[in-house]
């Protein structure tokens, strides 16, 4: 197929060049695009992790995003989220959510909300990481455990137990995520889902455009899906 088209969706809040950067190197045809007829007839997708949750969610359904990345998932492609992107698959999160709101696909305040309503790709919530010990931000490298299903995932193909990726974030899937879409954990503060899986979409918690050799080959590994789910 040549090399497989990647779209890196933007959505207005953030640089993506890093992430365009590392697909292009892992071989992959890649571009940024808010266009949702481009989204739609990518090879491959990746949401990448700049910004809140409530700000990108509300421009992804205001845009056209959301519908177009939800009907790319459901006709098969490949989708990578990062950081924030792998939160936005989850049913609900609570970042950046004004307070008060009732508008378009928010919840009203309950257990930690107010809540807005992300991809619901995936079961669970997104909630801040909290500790009176350690700083949040978790910010750095970090170790990776990976479940059975993870050693055995495509997406971590040449991968050893515990190696460390680089870190940034404050939010996290919390403990309601369903078991079966997590290939590997982290603990910092808790213990939370850094990389998952649900079908042909996949997500990292960690930066994998910023974690050197091994967060270049999760790119390599995906950018390798794509081109096996477009044969």
């Amino acid at each position: 197929m040549g090399e497989p088209k990647i779209v890196v969706v933007d959505y207005h809040k953030g640089n993506l060049s890093s992430v365009v950067r590392g697909l292009a190197r892992a071989g992959a045809a890649a571009c940024t695009s808010d266009n949702p007829e481009q989204i739609r007839n990518a090879d491959g997708l990746v949401i990448p992790g700049v910004g809140a949750f409530y700000d990108a969610i509300a421009f992804m359904r205001q845009s056209g995003e959301e519908t177009a990345v939800l009907d790319a998932v459901a006709a098969g492609t490949p989708l990578l989220g990062i950081c924030l992107g792998l939160q936005l698959f989850f049913e609900r999160g609570n970042e950046g959510v004004p307070t008060g709101e009732a508008a378009d696909g928010s919840a009203p305040e309950q257990d930690g909300g107010p809540w807005v309503d992300g991809l619901g790709i995936m079961r669970g919530s997104c909630t801040r990481l909290e500790s009176s010990r350690l700083k949040v931000p978790h910010v750095g490298w970090d170790q990776v455990h990976m479940t059975p299903a993870g050693a055995a995932d495509p997406l971590l193909a040449g991968f050893a137990e515990g190696v460390n990726m680089y870190f940034t974030h404050s939010y996290a899937v919390a403990d309601d995520a369903d078991a079966a879409d997590v290939l590997a954990c982290t603990h910092y503060t808790r213990s939370f889902p850094c990389i998952v899986r649900h079908g042909n979409v996949w997500g990292c918690q960690f930066h994998p455009e910023k974690s050197s050799a091994l967060g270049q080959r999760i790119l390599k590994n995906f950018v390798n899906i794509v081109e096996e789910a477009g044969r």
